[in-house]
């Protein structure tokens, strides 16, 4: 969704049965003895912002559960006690065999998935259990291993049209490209340093990088499968035929080698390694051959590196004998294959021994570097510097194919000083993200129906500004099914071109090259206006955009900032100050989601626009803490990281707890109630609060897309605790937060959204800010979220106490037009397209 996040993004469907799909029925995100996301008195119209009164208390069913007792049942979305987890639980105290064990048990069952059986659920009021460091916590590389196999799943699903089936194989190997960069990376430089990150809690380096790297190669076995025996297939029937270059004709090799020679040969450059040429730079992550040549003078073998040219398709149209093509359809071949089988024309005179493709892997995070720390007088040049050592960093992996043989593989790993662990064999594509390119092809039936996000509703009237509509009551917009370009994109517009407005603030994270942000507030710049910019320059993968752009700006006469000095910038928001019948009024526009335009039409995002007081006034400290020196400790309504954010979390977690208890006791009409939508859950300080919270009898769903370290439905540890992921056409990635507070109708209680996820790193060592949405309507719209993702079993996967995912599947006799049959995307398009849950609130 990474790539930054791009579908940055459980498991595939188990190896036996490729095309299956495991069936867990449960029906609600809670089981039935808990509090369920019921749909039934969703709001009519769960609209985005409005100035209308509070909706009607009780007409929506984010419900809680009376009475304490213990409740057992036989639904089949029920977390299992299983045996062989808790014995190994009550074992992982022994010594490291039994964390090792533990970790090889949970990667494997990231690649078969058995459906987990039903059994009991729901228990509040008792002690919490006490057990050891280790088994308190999923491992967080495995999760995170889990997560890209849920986005391989996506290729597996024949639902699917054929080439978004490819895109996700594509999807897939970035992943797990970026996967292998930064932890693959850590590991090894862990291990070299003799550091163990996990305290001793966990398998130390060695053990933990042998794991991981047969997890993710079983994972690109299932991923050649699905391509070989699936998708190919698909595609060739429909017409697009992705050949090798044996399948093609005679005819056809000579009509690729004429145009080879005229559009490839200019731009090919052998590099030879002998005595007076030593090894060349191998780019990271580029597409390179490794040919082996023979001269009769010479002994042995001579090595050359050839790199297939970047600047070209990676797959080669094959010329027809007529010379015309059908664009939708066509023959085509890997670019590498046609050097490979042209190689006489690039190295004349030498015979050709063996050719093979390959791939470096070099990485991007060391154990330093995980804790987004910086600190230098000349941030801008230190990133500069960084990008130079990335640039030239240690090979981490060497993809090579299986049917390469040992001496040249051999020679590769001595040249690129590696060792025979570092080697991952393919089978399949030597680079499957190349399958990127067939979804450029004018083939609509072979994908899914293109989507174009409505305008909301509140600010279709482009008679009024989008100030005029903001003072009216606060407009949450939920992207890409609302336009980014006619909310977030048209505040900064309006803002720039204003004569009133008089300075505007915004907080850039990643955006693309021609982004209209930046043009706006150079414009704005240009006419006179304060304008200050802080350019995160230590976005991971995205530093040399930031640099340029902050340049860029500066010139332009921006008060460019990067940044409070040791703490990475992650928060969303940008401020407007405007002057109105003689005094100022500030507007804000707080997010979940970069200011990118081209991710916001990929990724799930929140946004609200607020002039709210109190929330303008923090957000305005919050810049002046962002461009000045010092950390604010108190705001009034945000909640900011990595001074307040954590703590009141964590209050409000307990908070909770306390509800919960006295609802138990009798003295409190409802119980409990918390869910929480993020990326990512790994602060231990938060997942024990969630811990005892469960222990006190809280009903708590967590909608976690990626990996989740938290261990849920664990007998007196966590059984009330229900994890599901969402994965599927959009990256998730908006961050809602709902405490219950004692109120029967969800709408009262606390709601938040934010840009931070409960990772240390952003709770701890980010400035990350979470918004409080206090109109009905905003409200609302959060809630029909909810029940969506509550009532999915088309893009759903529970997680179970064991590291397992199962994939949920509809009930027997769902309607198709429910989320429970069509997901959550597709609902949401549904719902957008015809105004249903997005209907202004007046």
């Amino acid at each position: 969704m990474k790539h930054p996040d791009m579908n940055s993004p459980t498991n595939p469907r188990a190896a036996s049965t490729p095309t299956g799909a495991p069936v867990s029925a449960a029906p609600t995100l809670a089981p039935n003895a808990a509090p369920t996301l019921a749909p039934s008195a969703a709001p009519a119209n769960g609209a985005s912002g409005g100035t209308g009164g509070p909706a009607q208390s009780g007409s929506h069913a984010l419900s809680h559960t009376h009475g304490g007792a213990r409740r057992t049942h036989a639904g089949a979305g029920a977390i299992p006690e299983s045996p062989s987890l808790l014995a190994s639980e009550a074992a992982a105290a022994a010594g490291q065999d039994q964390l090792q064990t533990h970790a090889q048990a949970q990667a494997h069952a990231l690649i078969a998935l058995p459906a987990l059986a039903p059994s009991g659920a729901g228990a509040v009021g008792h002690e919490l259990v006490d057990l050891p460091g280790a088994s308190r916590r999923l491992n967080r590389d495995l999760s995170w291993l889990a997560f890209n196999a849920r986005v391989l799943h996506q290729a597996f699903d024949e639902r699917l049209p054929a080439l978004e089936r490819a895109k996700f194989l594509a999807i897939f190997t970035g992943n797990l490209d970026e996967f292998v960069m930064k932890r693959v990376g850590f590991w090894l430089a862990a291990r070299d340093a003799a550091i163990d990150p996990d305290r001793g809690e966990g398998l130390n380096p060695t053990e933990m990088l042998r794991v991981i790297r047969r997890t993710f190669e079983q994972l690109e076995e299932q991923q050649t499968d699905c391509f070989e025996r699936s998708v190919r297939p698909a595609l060739s029937k429909a017409g697009v035929e992705l050949l090798n270059y044996t399948d093609l004709t005679q005819p056809e090799r000579d009509r690729l080698a004429r145009w080879f020679r005229g559009n490839v040969f200019p731009v090919v450059t052998p590099l030879v390694v002998d005595e007076g040429h030593k090894f060349p730079f191998i780019s990271n992550l580029s597409a390179s051959l490794a040919v082996l040549l023979s001269d009769p003078k010479e002994p042995e073998p001579i090595f050359a590196r050839i790199k297939v040219p970047p600047g070209m398709p990676q797959w080669v149209r094959v010329p027809s004998d007529s010379g015309e093509a059908d664009l939708g359809r066509g023959r085509f071949v890997q670019l590498w294959e046609v050097l490979a089988a042209n190689l006489d024309d690039v190295v004349p005179g030498c015979g050709i021994v063996e050719v093979a493709p390959f791939r470096v892997t070099r990485a991007a995070e060391t154990p330093e570097d995980d804790r987004d720390e910086l600190s230098t007088d000349n941030l801008l040049q230190e990133v500069e510097l960084q990008l130079r050592r990335r640039r030239f960093a240690r090979v981490v992996r060497l993809e090579v194919p299986r049917r390469a043989s040992q001496r040249l593989v051999r020679q590769l790993t001595q040249m690129l000083g590696l060792s025979p662990d570092d080697v991952d064999p393919l089978t399949g594509l030597a680079d499957y993200r190349s399958l990127m390119e067939f979804t450029e092809l004018p083939r609509p039936d072979l994908k899914q129906k293109s989507w174009q996000p409505v305008t909301p509703v509140r600010l279709r009237d482009r008679s009024r500004s989008i100030f005029e509509e903001i003072r009216r009551g606060d407009i949450l917009v939920h992207h890409p099914y609302e336009s980014f370009s006619a909310s977030a994109e048209r505040f900064i517009a309006e803002a720039a071109a204003d004569p009133a407005v008089l300075a505007i603030k915004q907080t850039i994270y990643r955006t693309n090259r021609q982004s209209p942000f930046v043009s706006h507030l150079i414009k704005a710049a240009e006419a006179g206006k304060q304008v200050a910019a802080l350019v995160e320059l230590r976005a991971r993968f995205d530093e040399s955009r930031n640099v340029r752009l902050a340049q860029l700006l500066e010139k332009a006469g921006v008060h460019v900032a990067y940044g409070v000095v040791g703490l990475k910038t992650h928060c969303k928001a940008a401020l407007v100050v405007r002057k109105e019948e003689g005094t100022l009024r500030t507007y804000a526009h707080l997010g979940t989601g970069n200011y990118n335009p081209s991710t916001a039409g990929l990724y799930t995002d929140l946004g609200l626009f607020t002039c709210e007081p109190a929330i303008a006034s923090d957000v305005s400290h919050l810049f002046n803490m962002l461009t000045g020196r010092s950390l604010r400790d108190r705001y009034e309504k945000l909640l900011v990281a990595p001074r307040t954010m954590k703590p009141a979390f964590i209050k409000l977690i307990q908070r909770e707890a306390t509800i919960a208890r006295e609802h138990a006791a009798g003295r409190a009409p409802v119980g409990g109630r918390l869910v929480a939508k993020m990326n990512a859950l790994e602060d231990r300080q938060v997942m024990e609060a969630l811990y005892a919270a469960s222990a006190a009898g809280v009903q708590i769903d967590l909608i976690v897309r990626g990996f989740c370290c938290l261990r849920p439905g664990v007998p007196g540890l966590s059984e009330n605790i229900r994890v599901t992921s969402i994965v599927g056409r959009f990256l998730e990635h908006s961050r809602v937060f709902y405490f219950g507070g004692g109120q029967a109708d969800p709408l009262a209680g606390d709601w938040y959204i934010g840009s931070a996820d409960w990772m240390s790193r952003n709770l701890d060592g980010r400035v990350e800010a979470a918004c409080p949405v206090q109109h009905p309507a905003a409200r609302a719209t959060l809630l029909r979220i909810f029940q969506i993702m509550s009532e999915d079993r088309r893009n759903a996967w529970r997680l179970g106490p064991d590291g397992r995912y199962v994939q949920l599947a509809p009930s027997s006799g769902a309607a198709p037009d429910t989320p429970e049959t069509l997901g959550t995307f597709q609902t949401l398009m549904n719902e957008a397209a015809t105004n249903g849950a997005h209907r202004a609130h007046r």
